[in-house]
């Protein structure tokens, strides 16, 4: 042998020599020893004091199993502590400790504590009482940075731990930035084939006031480690009367890099999840969904879908797919929702409009005074640059009542910068179509509202498809509205609108019964004077009025049935709900009763007032009259004949009251 080979060969010796004196001492060390420098790096890296109040022993192990890389095959250390504490950062303003752990087990990578890492492969805590708490400025007690005082003067260490398992203990979850007070009393399960849970827990506490709790099932707890590994997940939760169930699983839960769950919600109004979600959706009747929740997430709030939902809405079933995606500057809402029975009802909620019972039925405040028939309710505009919207909704078949069938429904909504449109709002009609371009203008405290609407065709037959005398009609309805105004509800939007409003009804029947059937008090009582009850041919109405700051004036309001002509005026104060309206009704051929006096309808919309003049009778039957000062008919020419060649009644009609309204005034 050279003596080159024997130094070589004695160098060789002297270092296995060392190493096994090494692992010798390591053995047979008492590591009790060094709790007090474990203590201190620990308390170092994590900000934290920590301490290891029992007995602490160590042996050697590899991970199980070992991952691709060559150093998870180097055995490395495990230590046994029992009673272990860890303080609260120094900002918390706690009282007692973050964490006290009956018994803990972790393991720590030696080569890494060379750059100053602690990296720990596993922790298992058994019996452990944890305080997780977030203040309102955002800082966690479960990030374990370094709590910097001089930027210049950063950590040495750091922290990294990858594995979490809990063995039967408490958690208690403060957030004053959410406003959550929580507490889970955690149990240890065993897996098997069919269940892949080790976990199970208890919930309760408050959100927002709201009472919660819950309870659900984990699989060992793998939030801390960069894997792809899914956690499984199953749990259920109610907060006040919002019920959420979920069961699936969870990629690196504490990035939520993956969701793939299962995910039912329910409760009494839709709106409630924004609190839970963030996400700005409509006040709605009680709801119950279901559908699959997948998503990731991204430095801008990532993306997720809750797919193929199928629930109901009130008494209607809806179903479809809603995206949400973080974006800058705001995140957005998109998707399809698609119902095949829709309840009409089941809208007034979304603007308002639902009765004041039915708000008690949902458990919100009753804000509809009982003296007022548009509704009053608020919109809220606060949440409205949370997000964007795109969302397209259809009702495939509207159900109202018998007495008032609407077809269908389709709307596109957009929500941007604040700004809402509906574009267009569409139902299906009777045979025809209402045509809606609504726009909502919430950059401003008070809201600026547009709105163009348009009725073409609708059939009168299947319009009053219960009123059997209606079947023989011919007759149909065109209309025109183009209102602008600025509030916070339909009462106040109508209360300050202008505009004008025009409508045509060609050909149809009228009578005391089938205003029964619509609800229309005030013309009930109306034809029960001019006809008795009994059914009258309606040859035409035709109205154009103008709307200013809410005061209605009738330009047009004339109604030509077989028995009479009527011409109305006068105004509808949409502000205070009130009427004054002047009938003066023309009866054609011979009568018993030949002489009709005016009807005055007065009051409020709720308690309308409506009686006769019997002091002033109207001009004999067949005489020639003069109807006021009609507005030329150039602002009913776009709702003559619509579709149709033939020139209908109400052409007619207005021609003749043209011409009429002309030569008085060159008289």
């Amino acid at each position: 042998m050279s003596r080159a080979q024997k130094i070589i060969l004695s160098s060789v010796l002297t270092f296995v020599a060392i190493l096994a004196i090494l692992i010798i001492v390591l053995v047979t060390f008492d590591w009790n020893r060094a709790k007090p420098w474990l203590n201190e790096k620990i308390s170092t890296a994590t900000g934290r004091p920590f301490a290891i109040n029992g007995d602490l022993s160590l042996t050697w192990q590899h991970d199980s199993p070992p991952e691709d890389t060559w150093h998870d095959w180097i055995p490395v250390p495990r230590l046994s502590a029992h009673d272990v504490v860890m303080g609260h950062p120094e900002w918390s303003e706690q009282q007692g400790d973050m964490a006290e752990i009956g018994h803990i087990v972790f393991s720590i990578r030696p080569l890494p504590l060379l750059t100053h890492n602690i990296v720990i492969p596993l922790l298992q805590l058994d019996d452990p009482r944890l305080f997780l708490e977030r203040v309102k400025d955002g800082r966690s007690n479960w990030s374990f940075e370094q709590d910097e005082k001089d930027e210049d003067q950063p950590s040495p260490w750091a922290l990294d731990l990858q594995r979490l398992i809990l063995h039967k203990g408490e958690i208690r979850y403060k957030d004053a930035v959410q406003n959550i007070d929580a507490k889970a009393d955690i149990d240890t399960l065993t897996p098997s084939a069919d269940s892949p849970y080790v976990m199970g827990w208890k919930l309760s506490g408050s959100f927002n006031g709201a009472r919660i709790g819950g309870n659900g099932k984990a699989g060992e707890l793998l939030a801390l480690r960069d894997i792809e590994r899914p956690f499984p997940l199953q749990a259920s939760l109610t907060v006040g009367k919002t019920s959420i169930s979920v069961a699936g699983t969870v990629t690196k839960p504490q990035e939520l890099a993956a969701i793939d769950l299962q995910l039912k919600l329910s409760g009494p109004s839709m709106a409630d999840l924004y609190q839970l979600t963030g996400i700005t959706l409509p006040k709605t009747p009680e709801y119950a969904t279901e559908g699959r929740l997948i998503g990731t997430t991204g430095k801008s709030g990532g993306k997720w879908t809750y797919e193929n939902f199928k629930g109901r809405m009130g008494e209607s079933d809806i179903n479809g797919t809603l995206t949400y995606e973080g974006k800058e500057p705001r995140p957005l809402l998109s998707g399809e929702v698609v119902s095949n029975l829709l309840k009409f009802e089941d809208l007034g909620p979304i603007i308002g409009a639902d009765s004041n019972e039915s708000k008690r039925e949902r458990g919100v405040a009753v804000k509809q005074p009982e003296d007022k028939v548009l509704p009053v309710e608020k919109f809220t505009t606060a949440r409205w640059d949370s997000m964007d919207a795109d969302v397209k909704l259809t009702g495939r078949k509207i159900r109202k009542d018998k007495a008032l069938p609407i077809d269908d429904l389709y709307t596109h909504l957009k929500l941007q910068d604040r700004v809402v449109t509906l574009t267009p709002l569409k139902f299906g009609v009777a045979g025809g179509s209402l045509t809606s371009n609504i726009k909502m203008d919430g950059r401003q405290p008070a809201i600026k509202a547009d709105a163009q609407v348009s009725a073409r065709g609708l059939k009168l037959k299947q319009l009053f498809p219960a009123f059997e005398a209606m079947q023989a009609s011919l007759g149909e309805i065109n209309a025109d509205t183009s209102l602008s105004a600025t509030g916070d509800s339909i009462a106040t939007f109508l209360g300050t609108s202008n505009g004008k409003v025009s409508a045509l009804i060609n050909d149809g029947t009228i009578s005391k019964l089938l205003l029964e059937q619509i609800g229309l008090n005030v013309g009930n009582v109306v034809i029960n004077m001019l006809f008795g009850d009994k059914q009258v041919q309606l040859n035409c109405m035709a109205t154009d009025l103008a709307v200013e700051n809410g005061l209605v004036r009738t330009r047009t309001l004339m109604v030509d049935t077989e028995d009479a002509v009527m011409n109305v005026d006068g105004t509808i104060n949409l502000a205070s709900e009130q009427m004054d309206l002047t009938i003066r009704p023309v009866i054609k051929g011979v009568r018993i009763v030949s002489l009709r006096a005016p009807i005055y309808i007065r009051g409020t919309f709720k308690q309308p007032d409506i009686n006769i003049d019997k002091g002033v009778l109207a001009l004999k039957a067949g005489s020639a009259i003069a109807l006021g000062t009609i507005a030329p008919i150039t602002a009913l020419l776009p709702l003559i004949n619509v579709g149709d060649e033939e020139e209908s009644k109400c052409a007619a009609l207005l021609k003749q009251e043209h011409k009429t309204s002309t030569s008085n005034k060159k008289q």
